[in-house]
């Protein structure tokens, strides 16, 4: 395996980072103007997350976001990212802002910058307002152009401190997740209403990246996927056909748009649901991208599956790959892959690893220390794919760890821990990890602590 550390391998300048979202940690769900989003109506659902849980308190990171600013700066992070929270911004969906909500992500950025780290801030990251949902949600184009509303909102008070945006977090999940498999808000299971929302999704990218240039000319704008390699199961026609739209599913549909070359058109024959197109949209949908942002977690391997739902595949289970916690196979080739093909298939001029990590089972020991010497290899593992990647030419500028704080893990509430600190959700008391504290001699070693923010 490559050295992380080794001389050269990763830029001067490289970001180290960490990770979180607005409804994953900040609970104060009815503080201060804040309204319901869909994933507040979704996790008081029965049934809709393991056992019963919700994102109401979550990390209590509204009230406690100096005690997270300060463990970032003791272990040396040099950038962070965050979302900010739609509903606490605009309560309304649209219309007027609400100047609580935006005075805690202005104490916020304020505080990020007083301790030398850099602000990544991500405007969407699932947590839609209800209000919009009942009028229609991501189906609806009117909640594209209410998107870029809300960004102009959020840039013209925060552009003049905070350079790097990120339009959406992850937009496959909203889409397909959301709208199609029914596992996250708004819990639907509708090709019909899946396919409008991810043409409306990326119409909101491209208006919000339009938005936030105007109100602050100096911003880098990009988006963030998940993405994966995809390879069959078998030789086969059939398993062949599977992982290329699989590929069209999970990667193409996401990149080709925003790169100027429109939706798949195998993919739209898959999906069998004509687009919500109107004359400009292509061109709104591409715009010129500062950056593009990169969250891995695992490879698939598919094989054909015409009694499912589209893409008509299933994923299959390959003998022994180690897992995480998550049950998702581990391979950080996928990433080297994945940074590769992002610059060489899409001429990707900065490129970031803004998601990537594990979850398991960690407890606090009687030593008073969280022992999670997984997730140091997984770290180191992927680190190392970062650098081999870069040797082959991409230009990749950071690394974000999901994620800072163990937290509200979606549709699998708290079980399930990625957090480089552990929190006790009792209590709120933060432990920093073992790998929480490898990342921070590695960080050291490179000798970045003290980057310039930018």
């Amino acid at each position: 395996m490559s050295d992380p550390n080794e001389p050269g391998s990763l830029p001067d300048d490289f970001a180290w980072g960490v990770a979180t979202s607005a409804y994953q940690i900040e609970g104060a769900v009815t503080e201060d103007g804040r309204t319901p989003s869909i994933w507040d109506t979704f996790s008081h659902t029965p049934g809709a997350v393991d056992n019963g849980d919700h994102g109401d308190v979550a990390c209590d990171h509204y009230h406690r976001w100096p005690e997270d600013i300060a463990l970032m700066k003791e272990l040396g992070i040099t950038d962070y990212r965050f979302s900010i929270a739609w509903p606490r911004v605009v309560p309304g969906g649209d219309g007027p802002a609400n100047p609580a909500g935006l005075d805690f992500y202005e104490r916020l950025t304020d505080g990020l910058l007083d301790a030398g780290i850099t602000p990544h801030a991500t405007l969407y990251h699932w947590d839609l307002p209800q209000v919009l949902q009942d009028r229609g949600g991501w189906p609806a184009r009117d909640t594209a152009e209410h998107f870029a509303a809300y960004a102009s909102v959020v840039a013209g008070a925060l552009g003049d401190r905070i350079t790097r945006w990120c339009t959406l977090n992850e937009p496959l999940c909203s889409a397909w997740i959301g709208h199609l498999e029914g596992r996250m808000a708004p819990g639907l299971t509708d090709i019909r209403a899946a396919v409008p929302a991810s043409y409306h999704l990326l119409l909101g990218h491209g208006l919000a990246a339009q938005a936030v240039r105007a109100a602050s000319p100096g911003a880098r704008v990009g988006i963030v996927n998940n993405l994966s390699t995809v390879e069959p199961a078998g030789g086969s026609d059939a398993d062949v056909e599977a992982a290329r739209r699989m590929d069209g599913h999970t990667n193409r549909w996401w990149l080709d748009p925003v790169h100027g070359r429109g939706f798949p058109a195998d993919m739209l024959e898959v999906y069998g649901v004509g687009l919500p197109e109107r004359p400009g949209d292509a061109a709104t949908i591409a715009q010129p991208l500062d950056w593009l942002g990169l969250n891995y977690y695992f490879p698939m391997t598919v094989t054909a599956d015409p009694s499912g739902p589209p893409p008509f595949v299933r994923q299959v289970r390959r003998p022994g790959v180690p897992r995480t916690g998550m049950d998702w196979e581990i391979d950080a080739r996928g990433l080297e892959s994945l940074l590769v093909r992002l610059t060489d298939e899409y001429g990707a001029r900065e490129l970031y690893v803004t998601e990537n990590g594990s979850a398991y089972p960690d407890v606090v020991g009687a030593d008073g220390q969280v022992h999670d010497p997984e997730r140091t290899a997984y770290l180191d593992q992927h680190l190392a794919a970062c650098a081999r990647a870069v040797r082959r030419g991409a230009p990749l500028a950071g690394y974000f760890a999901w994620s800072l704080l163990d937290n509200f893990e979606w549709a699998y509430g708290y079980d399930k821990r990625f957090g480089l600190v552990h929190v006790d959700y009792g209590t709120q008391k933060r432990t920093v990890k073992g790998s929480g504290r490898h990342y921070a001699d590695v960080i050291r070693r490179h000798g970045h602590a003290s980057r310039r923010v930018v």
